[in-house]
């Protein structure tokens, strides 16, 4: 028995038994939508993780290494965002198609010392191969067509086949699919016996993928446990969630059919606020002197809409939920929030981007030159290449002082000695 191979065969078994559990717990949560949905998100993702850890146990057995410190387990997303992390599961199946592993895997074991266990794993590895070519290759089947119409509106299936687009003379390519002139899509005639082949096999990837895990799970515990199975392990990853269908994705909140008055003025005043936000970058842009890339401002601008839209469109259903005027308080806010946001970011602006004479009376003329000749006010100012020039009214030094640039952060420094000089004696 090998001590390393232990914990993560013990792991395993945990990540079978949590797969299985979540593909009973699909048949039990009954008719209520949302909740077998998310059992079914559980089970893909669970089903798959046990597919990923089965398969990295398997390559570092055939090479004789030592097995991975964690097994591979997906992530299950922040609850804020639960929902996105289940449609982006049940879209791609947990990303078990991608899972399936490849003729490298298959060569690998196939020149490993021959065993029966080894042959099953072998055979189960193929069955998932011919699942994932299933679905590939099922879509090829349909084609389009134009039908005969039973009374004007049913379609059959009966009818002739839409011309395939020049370039692609077969029927099923994604191009004709999408592109050619018929107005309805059938399975292509004398392809429906390889289609329903094509389906079973698409259809039996779930089974064999918890066949092809508890495969290579009897082979690692006969040849590095000595046949002692172990205790199922810690579990990670949707494994965890099965059975716990509400914790995971609770119901959220859904846009109602018709506004009220008072929800109308909450999704108003959210509105107000995402524009009031979407000028942040032009506004700053202007005082910084950035317009030249005005491309990258303008594309702040949308992305700063967007994501308020998409909050909003998350939020707003909880925000208006509320009886009576409570429902318009959230619109209220943030109505007045958009007004600070929108007066106050042009005078922010002009404070941290000032040009060179604001910056020069903030910094120096009604700071310690104050009491000076050099006082705001008192003075003299243009600019000339790039340098400010401060000539008092009275007699004295002309100031030499820089960067001075529109929109600029640095601080006014002087630009020679004589400047130097007068800014010491005035403790500058």
């Amino acid at each position: 028995m090998s001590a390393s191979w232990e914990r993560p065969i013990a792991e395993l078994l945990a990540q079978g038994l949590a797969a299985r559990a979540a593909a009973d717990r699909v048949q039990e949560t009954g008719a209520d939508v949302g909740k077998r949905t998310t059992a079914v998100a559980v089970h893909y993702a669970a089903e798959t993780d046990y597919v990923r850890s089965a398969l990295a146990l398997l390559r570092a057995h055939l090479a004789d290494g030592r097995p991975p410190r964690g097994l591979p387990a997906a992530r299950v997303w922040p609850r804020s965002v639960r929902d996105l992390w289940k449609d982006r599961v049940l879209g791609r199946a947990g990303g078990l198609w991608r899972t399936v592993p490849g003729a490298a895997v298959v060569d690998q074991m196939r020149s490993a010392p021959a065993s029966p266990l080894l042959d099953a794993v072998i055979e189960q590895a193929e069955a998932l191969q011919a699942s994932l070519h299933g679905h590939r290759r099922h879509p090829r089947m349909y084609e389009k067509y134009f039908p005969e119409r039973d009374g004007g509106v049913r379609l059959d299936g009966r009818g002739r086949p839409a011309p395939t687009v020049p370039g692609f003379p077969d029927p099923g390519h994604p191009v004709n699919l999408n592109f050619a002139g018929g107005t309805g899509l059938r399975i292509q005639p004398d392809r429906a016996e390889e289609a329903d082949r094509l389906k079973d096999d698409e259809f039996a990837v779930h089974h064999r993928a918890l066949a092809f895990g508890d495969a290579v799970l009897g082979l690692l515990v006969e040849t590095r446990l000595g046949s002692a199975l172990p205790q199922a392990g810690r579990l990670r990853g949707a494994g965890q969630w099965v059975g716990r269908e509400d914790d995971l994705v609770p119901a959220r909140a859904q846009w109602p059919a018709k506004l009220g008055g008072f929800q109308a003025v909450t999704l108003a005043g959210l509105g107000l606020l995402v524009l009031a936000c979407a000028a942040l970058p032009l506004t700053f842009g202007k005082e910084a002197d950035l317009f030249s890339h005005y491309t990258l401002l303008f594309a702040a601008s949308g992305a700063i809409v967007l994501t308020g839209t998409a909050v909003v469109h998350r939020t707003g259903p909880r925000l208006i939920q509320a009886p009576g005027l409570k429902a318009a308080a959230p619109g209220i806010a943030a109505g007045l929030l958009a007004i600070v946001v929108w007066q106050g970011q042009g005078p922010v602006a002009e404070h941290f981007f000032a040009g060179p004479y604001e910056r020069f009376e903030r910094e120096l003329g009604d700071g310690c030159l104050s009491a000076s000749p050099y006082r705001s006010g008192a003075v003299q100012t243009r600019v000339e290449g790039g340098v400010l020039l401060v000539t008092p009214t009275s007699r004295g030094t002309t100031l030499r002082l820089g960067p001075a640039e529109d929109g600029s952060t640095h601080p006014l420094r002087p630009m020679d000695a004589a400047t130097r000089k007068v800014l010491d004696d005035f403790r500058c």
